[in-house]
């Protein structure tokens, strides 16, 4: 069990930092201002539910009220006319109306007081919710910054990786450059000495030895002419 619940620990570490990598916090500011208007929009909604309530109330007892006065001005007449007993039925029907009249006015007040505190729990909530916009804007500002700067350091990063590389490259090209060179002037003093035969040359050995022997008998010839003509 506890090896299992070390590797359980594990991979919720590992879902958190995949999650951690892959969540983008403007979103998920922008998520939750989203929830909190659609609160906002349920509490708007219940206002105008009970208003509406209560309006429908409040004409329903206008009604009862306008019935209350016929029925006494029917009382009035019937007495007028000698019927005491429609007057008291008139006026028994008032006082029921009178009695629904009383619970309408309690309803209504109660109406009024929830209307009352859903208007100021709306007040407040749609303040929060400002400030939470304003907030999540700022933030989500700073965020883009810190990103843009992140990939601009980046960016500088790899320049100045690549420009190690390419230094690096220059370094081992300028080496093999002189080992040539001192390879060239090593091999160029070694055919001056003779160690080592220079076959780019136009002429072997043979021919170095004819032009020799050529040389030679060139300067024989040379020689015998200036003795006959010093008469030697």
């Amino acid at each position: 069990m506890g090896l299992l619940n070390r590797m359980g620990t594990v991979i919720k570490a590992k879902m958190n930092l995949l999650i951690g990598k892959m969540e983008d916090p403007r979103e998920t500011l922008d998520y939750s201002y989203e929830k909190q208007l659609d609160l906002l929009q349920n509490v708007r909604r219940g206002v105008a539910e009970v208003a509406t309530s209560k309006k429908r109330l409040q004409l329903q007892k206008a009604t009862l009220v306008q019935n209350s006065g016929k029925l006494e001005e029917q009382a009035r007449e019937a007495l007028k006319a000698g019927r005491e007993d429609l007057a008291r039925l008139a006026l028994e029907r008032k006082h029921a109306l009178n009695s629904q009249i009383s619970g309408l006015d309690q309803e209504i007040a109660a109406l009024e007081a929830e209307q009352e505190k859903l208007v100021a729990a709306e007040k407040r909530l749609s303040t929060k919710i400002e400030i939470f916009r304003s907030k999540k804007e700022t933030i989500k500002a700073q965020y883009s910054a810190a990103e843009a700067q992140v990939r601009i350091s980046e960016s500088v990063s790899g320049i100045s990786e690549e420009m190690a590389d390419v230094g690096m490259s220059i370094e081992r090209a300028e080496n093999k450059t002189q080992e040539m060179k001192a390879r060239s002037a090593a091999l160029d003093e070694l055919i001056e000495q003779g160690t080592l035969v220079d076959f780019t040359a136009r002429e072997d050995d043979i021919e170095r030895e004819l032009a020799k022997i050529s040389e030679k008998g060139g300067v024989d010839a040379d020689l015998a002419r200036l003795k006959s003509e010093v008469g030697r």
